[in-house]
């Protein structure tokens, strides 16, 4: 059990002390923090009440500290400056908004999706700061609940009740194979028929990973996969290759290699991602998190228009 700390010793007071140490003198010390001398001696003075030991001598007019006020300051600056990341912290817990804000993205919404929300944020909070933090579906929801990140832009992940989220777009899952590729001139893929053909695939984690499983669970096969990659374009870069096909989510069009081509799939083999912004439920008042939801909603407005 922690010994009980006297109470005349006060974060007020800790900082009055600091102000006297790091000014030299009453005067000094009072101009600094908007008071009087007096208060300043009468805190100091608490102080020596409160820690039951001498903490200052007189030489003629002047109050100097001894060793015992050094140590005492050393640790009202650890503990102060402790206490002021612990309120910034409950603030920002609490819905009352810091100066930035970490916004987590799969690798296939930097191109297009994130830089438009960013832009929307900003409109609202010109004065935020932002950090992007990239990742896999699985990482990103780990990072949100950790608090390691302030949001998400990824696909919705099942049965996450601590989690709220507004849905940006639905994008539909296309087969990705070179533009010389027979498949290029299909007007949609059996993936039944692709035994044969060998596959690139991300790793675990990631949302277009999930769907690649469930077409080819679809199709009654698992799939010859000769290469795994962590991300989209490294992915896109593999099938620009000719080390295998995959498929790919709709919204990467715009950045696809100019020899690499995106067909349907039929429709039995067809697969959707709910792309949503997410944050914690426990987080929902939070005035920043607000702004960025107001951005996500103006966007998907948007891209419905």
């Amino acid at each position: 059990m922690l010994n009980r700390i006297d109470e005349e010793i006060t974060f007020r007071k800790l900082e009055i002390l600091l102000a006297f140490m790091e000014s030299g003198n009453l005067a000094r010390a009072a101009e600094r923090l908007g008071i009087s001398a007096v208060s300043v001696h009468r805190a100091l003075h608490s102080l020596e009440t409160g820690t039951r030991c001498s903490l200052f001598r007189l030489e003629g007019r002047n109050l100097q500290p001894n060793d015992a006020a050094h140590a005492l300051a050393d640790v009202a600056r650890e503990v102060l400056q402790a206490m002021s990341h612990g309120i910034r912290v409950t603030r920002e817990i609490a819905g009352y908004a810091a100066d930035r804000i970490r916004i987590g993205s799969l690798y296939s919404l930097t191109s297009v999706t994130v830089p438009a929300i960013i832009m929307g944020l900003r409109l609202r909070k010109p004065d935020i700061q932002t950090e992007l933090v990239l990742g896999s579906n699985s990482e990103l929801l780990r990072k949100l609940r950790e608090g390691i990140v302030d949001a998400a832009v990824m696909g919705l992940p099942e049965g996450a009740g601590d989690i709220e989220s507004q849905l940006l777009f639905e994008d539909d899952i296309f087969f990705a194979a070179p533009a010389q590729s027979t498949y290029a001139q299909q007007a949609d893929v059996d993936l039944s028929a692709c035994t044969d053909e060998r596959f690139v695939s991300l790793n675990e984690g990631y949302v277009t990973h999930d769907r690649f499983i469930d077409a080819f669970r679809v199709a009654g096969f698992d799939p010859n996969v000769v290469m795994r990659t962590n991300d989209i374009f490294s992915l896109m870069n593999l099938v620009s290759g000719g080390i295998g096909c995959t498929l790919l989510p709709g919204r990467i069009r715009s950045v696809l290699p100019r020899n690499v081509c995106l067909v349907p799939l039929q429709p039995r083999f067809q697969m959707r991602q709910k792309i949503s912004v997410m944050f914690l439920r426990t987080r929902e008042r939070d005035p920043n998190l607000l702004s960025l939801l107001a951005a996500c909603r103006s966007h998907a407005a948007d891209l419905q228009g």
